[in-house]
């Protein structure tokens, strides 16, 4: 007797309960997912309501402002069809953009009947919403449903939290970064080692990603745990990010073109020496001080405290790892000092110790107000960083 009906009878039953565990797994989120959505809602409603008065859509510079202008190109146009801009350094040139937001872009453009970049907002704001729901799961296993849904409203109202809104990369870059560590936490190494291989197609800081992926299955290795699987997810980690740099290479014809692209951006690993001139410079020179460059400062600084906290926490050992590696590529980055502070904004993990800190306020409602005035605060500004300050976060 064949044992094909069966196998057939037992895939709707599998179907059924995977249906069963994402209904299950929605319903737990559904309060993080709500508290970010709201605080994001207030952060975008803020910035179209600044831009009606100014005579500038909100929306529009969310999605056509700063880097989302060579996203957009590099999706409608291709690599190849989007010309160069003349920059002081070299002309910028879109290789220096991995592939895989503008690749989403232009599928979803393709299917839905939206302007590249209206279909470049939907994405962005369906990969928030992933990473928000990403960054509850990792921290309620680890410290509790509460503590998981303050997590993600609190990704919802960082100082840069308005590049999430925006038609960057960020956010898709995020939701792969958090789904993979999740997959590493539990024990997922194949699911965890292609999810951070798409990573590094989305962001240079992939590379900081797969650190992070491959040192912790080699670990689990040298331990004699994790076995093949693991071994699996430490060669896919980092494909992502190599690839991209080889195929930028073969396009120009030299094994390092992908960095000689960046040097348009004067992007370069200088081990911190131009971000303590940076902080030297604020010191130094208030008259030239821009509100931006305090809020970067104290982003760096405070992150440098988080991430000691994180290891007081005990964090698991792949997230202690993506954070330092995602704080030492911010801190050593030789390029623009204000985009430090959205490099680190997929750095979701060092807001687990505020996150466990807030989650012990025993009043709902005093937490409800330290959130939401936070969320002002981060609308606001977002709304400076959008129509005030002069150049790219």
């Amino acid at each position: 007797m064949s044992a094909e009906p069966a196998v057939r009878s037992a895939e709707p039953e599998r179907a059924e309960r995977r249906r069963d565990r994402l209904r299950t797994a929605l319903r737990s989120a559904a309060p993080a997912l709500l508290g970010y959505a709201a605080v994001r809602a207030l952060g975008v409603l803020l910035l179209v309501v600044w831009g009606a008065r100014r005579g500038t859509p909100g929306l529009g510079r969310l999605s056509t402002l700063w880097d989302a202008y060579w996203y957009n190109r590099i999706a409608t146009r291709g690599y190849a069809g989007t010309a160069p801009v003349p920059g002081p350094y070299g002309p910028y040139e879109p290789y220096a953009f991995f592939p895989a937001h503008p690749a989403l872009v232009r599928l979803v453009d393709t299917v839905l009947p939206l302007p590249a970049n209206r279909a470049a907002l939907l994405v962005a704001w369906t990969a928030s919403l992933a990473a928000a729901w990403g960054v509850y799961a990792v921290a309620s296993r680890l410290y509790g449903q509460r503590a998981g849904v303050v997590a993600a409203v609190l990704w919802g109202v960082t100082p840069y939290a308005v590049v999430e809104s925006a038609a960057y990369s960020e956010p898709l870059f995020t939701a792969l970064a958090v789904w993979s560590l999740y997959a590493v936490l539990t024990r997922r190494w194949v699911w965890g080692g292609v999810l951070c291989l798409l990573a590094g197609l989305a962001r240079p800081t992939g590379i900081a990603l797969a650190a992070a992926v491959s040192l912790t299955a080699l670990w689990e290795l040298v331990r004699g745990r994790g076995g093949p699987r693991a071994a699996l997810a430490a060669v896919l980690a980092p494909l992502g990010f190599l690839g991209y740099l080889a195929w930028v290479g073969a396009v120009k014809g030299r094994w390092d073109g992908y960095f000689r692209v960046q040097d348009a951006w004067h992007s370069h690993f200088d081990f911190g020496r131009s971000t303590l001139r940076s902080f030297g410079d604020l010191l130094t020179d208030a008259d030239q001080v821009w509100l931006t460059q305090v809020v970067v400062a104290v982003v760096l600084i405070g992150s440098v405290v988080l991430l000691g906290m994180s290891a007081i926490q005990r964090q698991p050992l792949p997230l202690l790892l993506y954070s330092a590696a995602m704080l030492a590529l911010a801190l050593g980055d030789a390029a623009y000092f204000n985009s430090r502070a959205r490099f680190l904004l997929p750095a979701f993990a060092l807001l687990l110790p505020v996150a466990t800190g807030l989650a012990r306020v025993r009043s709902r409602a005093s937490l409800v107000l330290l959130l939401s005035s936070a969320a002002v605060v981060s609308a606001a500004y977002g709304g400076f960083v959008a129509f005030v300050y002069p150049d790219a976060p």
